[in-house]
């Protein structure tokens, strides 16, 4: 309480409203467990703002300058500028949290408009306004199936190419309901649905698969894996973005009962950990979505009016009966991917997609003519990304690429992975020309 611009109240206003509430320090109205509470000093020494400027522009100096072919979950597309101009409006940018009943009309609108761009991508008639990222969006996906399965079960059937980052939020989502997480063998960087087939049974609760898959290939077969699901009573639950849903198959044409993943491909920049987890599912599930759902009505003029019409967390309805207890939200993140999406438009999200195929098939096809390396090692069609075979290892030829200034991930100890997109379309020629040098 310093009275600083950051913390406006001076030591005796913040006295006179304890006073007022019956307390006497700031502390009593906090009620933090002993076991986390913490004691001790910070040892944190106050710095001016100039200070602090210098300090964390030499901080950021430090990291590489490399241009990223980086993909497996993150995903760097061109974020138009109108995206930034108007959800730095004022009317957007708050502290007040977006996902209250009261919140203007105009963001609500947003939201909903998000949410019906979900549902006309998925064919599945319910989204709600998001989770946090692809992985939680999974993990209550995992939950939602657990009440909404009819008969008893709890494992979820899990690809051995999904990363085992998302798989950890997974299970740590399901460890506190008792759901447990099984690998199911891959076959050309895909499900293998004999082995799939051999997996399930009545205790399957969930088959989880992603088109396209974290190796960037497209699942040829995903009939087969839902009726792998439905055939065991179990929810088939697909992990997909809206760039790729614009050019794939609808979920719901290939019986897929909850699509998941993220959704800030689109209006946000590569951040390597915040995301936008979307879900869509059927309607008659429609009581069991996890977080908000923003519905369109008509206020008592008849106006066209729009307003959260399910908020199933604990903090709104009591906690035994809670969906969730997500908190905080992802609105202003999924503004901006309406914002983006708007700006496209139909075609122009059908053009990005049909580019992130032709970018991925050239650039592999130039690798392969590289002696010493195979591309793409997965006989299937790929969106965006692929796995590239490498004679050297491959730990070697990320690390030499870094040395020319180019970031791609090592997947195995003589595979690498390589995502282009529009962002770094215009390096490609250059990127092949140090693969080549680095490769020999």
């Amino acid at each position: 309480m310093t009275g600083s611009p950051y913390v406006p109240h001076s030591a005796e206003e913040t006295a006179a409203m304890l006073e007022a509430v019956g307390v006497d320090d700031v502390t009593e109205l906090f009620d933090v467990p002993d076991p986390v509470r913490f004691e001790g000093d910070l040892d944190i020494d106050a710095r001016s703002e100039p200070e602090i400027r210098t300090e964390i522009d030499a901080l950021l100096s430090r990291n590489d300058d490399l241009t990223e072919f980086l993909g497996r979950g993150h995903y760097d597309h061109y974020v138009p500028s109108v995206v930034d101009r108007i959800s730095a409006r004022s009317e957007f940018l708050t502290s007040y949290t977006q996902y209250q009943p009261e919140v203007a009309q105009g963001f609500l609108q947003a939201l909903f408009e998000y949410q019906s761009m979900l549902v006309e991508l998925t064919g599945l008639p319910v989204a709600n306004a998001s989770m946090y990222d692809a992985a939680t969006a999974l993990g209550e996906a995992a939950l939602f199936a657990s009440r909404v399965r009819e008969t008893s079960g709890s494992t979820v059937l899990v690809p051995e190419y999904v990363r085992d980052e998302r798989v950890s939020v997974l299970e740590n989502y399901g460890a506190g309901a008792d759901i447990t997480v099984e690998r199911v063998p891959s076959a050309k960087g895909t499900v293998d649905t004999s082995a799939l087939m051999g997996a399930a049974n009545e205790d399957t609760l969930a088959v989880y698969a992603e088109n396209p898959t974290t190796r960037g290939t497209i699942e040829p077969d995903l009939d087969a894996i839902g009726d792998v699901a439905h055939d065991n009573d179990a929810l088939f639950v697909l992990g997909s973005d809206p760039v790729a849903l614009s050019l794939l198959e609808r979920p719901s044409d290939v019986g897929a009962d909850v699509v998941v993943g993220d959704a800030s491909v689109l209006g946000m920049p590569t951040s390597y950990g915040m995301g936008l987890g979307m879900f869509a599912t059927r309607e008659d599930f429609l009581r069991q979505v996890p977080g908000r759902l923003v519905g369109a009505s008509e206020d008592d003029a008849g106006f066209r009016a729009f307003t959260l019409t399910l908020q199933t967390r604990e903090q709104h309805i009591r906690r035994e009966r809670a969906t969730s207890n997500i908190c905080t939200n992802q609105a202003w993140v999924a503004l901006r991917t309406a914002m983006h999406v708007a700006a496209l438009g139909p075609e122009g999200l059908l053009e990005t997609a049909n580019r992130m195929v032709s970018l991925a098939s050239d650039v592999a096809e130039r690798l392969d003519e590289i002696i010493g390396v195979r591309a793409p090692v997965d006989d299937r069609h790929h969106f965006r990304e692929f796995v590239a075979h490498t004679d050297q290892p491959a730990r070697a030829i990320v690390d030499d690429l870094a040395a020319q200034g180019f970031a791609i991930h090592a997947v195995g100890e003589h595979e690498v992975q390589v995502c282009v997109t529009e962002t770094n379309e215009g390096s490609i020629d250059d990127f092949i020309a140090a693969f080549r040098e680095v490769a020999q």
